[in-house]
């Protein structure tokens, strides 16, 4: 369905503009798998039957079987420019986000310079313009003072406010009571949120320097960065939403503590909606006895009673969206002690492998795999036009068999960390391709073509 939004693509080669059909393909749209073929013109599908024949130039793939599914719309990321290139770019990063079947994403603000201005805000928009392989979208950043800036945002093309309501780079934390409620108050766009509290965190902090010494374990992150903690902040992420019936997006959840803040149902039906991410829902803190600080992430990963009331939630849509919060960094500084090694994993190359290890283990359906990475956040963040295999809808497109596996080896990774804690391992599923915008970027394994990203357009 289109919402009367106009999108402006970028000049594209007439080589670029095809007509492709793809035949005979299982296709995941709208909670169902269903047998047909697949058009498109140019950016967009054309047409959804169970037979399509047509007459002149066109791309024929035969998908004989394999699933084709919407492309993966990642609600959380973080690409590291400008300012932190040594880490990750928009290129590399947006890169590997299409070798893992990622066509749109949303970038965080918490870079350097932080995004907490009109005009480096649009700095960031003019970089994706050029550099993105994908989709892209850039929060916009708040601080305890930039009330004014954040207020200026066009909820038309920028698809929210990022707030730190716990630890982050620079001056974006913000734990002024005053500032959160005039936010929460007058604030027309999504509000996303990561909830831990500051005061809470520092306190066990001393406490693990009261028992361990100067050298505290990675294994110690789950109880510095407590459930407590994650759970006070929520609440009053929650309590200020629902006093001001503001749409607020807490991102991350990592206890089942958190899970009863939400509502059980459609995410369209609801101005509260919260995140998931991959990593909260494949590791438990066992991991860090054995990767250390390659799983440091804030907030952290912790049982696996969480991690299975966190799956469970997803599957029973009190959890609304599934993302990355891919955080790069590099081996040289996670290598370092516990206390210095920043928080962030890289992940976005693998979030659909890592969350059919769940279907193939029965955990969870592949529907409602799909409802949760490519519907939810479309609807959540009203994004035009995409999420779904629909007709009219831009050609945002991923094709997956689900009979093969990928082994994530050093080799094959897109990052520029160079780096996973998944290396090693062989995870369900594999993406032979991915299209955006009508133009196939992934081919048997690589990167192909240019950057053919496009800025996000909303809805009111």
């Amino acid at each position: 369905m289109s919402h009367g939004i106009k999108q402006v693509l970028k000049p594209v080669s007439l080589t670029l503009m095809k007509t492709i059909l793809f035949k005979e393909a299982h296709l995941i749209n709208r909670g169902k798998i269903f047998e047909g073929d697949l058009l498109v013109k140019g950016h967009r599908i054309e047409r959804i039957d169970p037979s399509i024949s047509v007459q002149g130039a066109v791309t024929e793939i035969a998908v004989g079987g394999r699933h084709l599914m919407p492309g993966i719309i990642d609600d959380q990321v973080h690409f590291r420019e400008p300012g932190l290139e040594q880490k990750g770019s928009i290129f590399t990063e947006s890169m590997a986000a299409i070798a893992g079947g990622v066509t749109s994403f949303m970038e965080m603000p918490n870079t350097r310079p932080p995004a907490v201005t009109q005009e480096l805000l649009e700095a960031k928009y003019q970089l994706g313009s050029t550099q993105a392989w994908a989709n892209y979208s850039f929060y916009m950043g708040t601080t305890n003072d930039n009330l004014e800036e954040v207020l200026k945002t066009d909820p038309a093309n920028v698809c929210g406010v990022k707030v730190f309501m716990g630890s982050s780079t620079g001056n974006m934390l913000v734990d002024n009571k005053s500032t959160l409620e005039r936010l929460f108050e007058s604030c027309p766009l999504l509000i996303a949120t990561h909830c831990e509290d500051e005061a809470t965190i520092k306190r066990n902090m001393a406490e693990a320097h009261e028992r361990y010494g100067k050298v505290v374990p990675p294994s110690a992150h789950p109880w510095i960065r407590s459930r407590e903690a994650c759970l006070l902040s929520s609440s009053l992420a929650v309590e200020l939403a629902k006093k001001h019936n503001t749409r607020l997006h807490i991102l991350h959840i990592s206890t089942a503590d958190e899970i009863a803040l939400f509502e059980q149902g459609p995410v369209g039906n609801k101005r509260i909606t919260s995140e998931a991410c991959v990593h909260h829902m494949y590791f438990s803190d066992q991991d860090y006895l054995t990767l250390g600080n390659q799983i440091k992430c804030n907030p952290a990963i912790k049982t696996a009673d969480d991690r299975a009331a966190i799956l469970k939630a997803v599957f029973e849509d009190k959890i609304d969206v599934i993302a990355t919060d891919h955080a790069p960094h590099t081996w040289e500084e996670k290598s370092q002690p516990y206390e210095t090694a920043p928080s962030g994993l890289p992940l976005v190359q693998h979030p659909l492998n890592l969350m059919l290890f769940h279907w193939q283990d029965g955990r969870i359906k592949l529907e409602r795999i799909i409802e949760k990475m490519c519907h939810a956040p479309a609807d959540c963040f009203r994004i035009a036009d995409r999420g779904y295999l629909d007709e009219g809808y831009f050609a945002d497109i991923v094709m997956v068999d689900l009979d093969k596996e990928t082994k994530v080896t050093k080799e094959s990774l897109l990052y520029k960390c160079a780096w996973s804690p998944l290396e090693g391992r062989n995870l369900p599923g594999r993406i032979e391709g991915t299209w955006v915008n009508g133009v196939r970027l992934f081919e048997d394994g690589k990167v192909i073509g240019e950057p053919s990203g496009e800025r996000l357009m909303f809805y009111a």
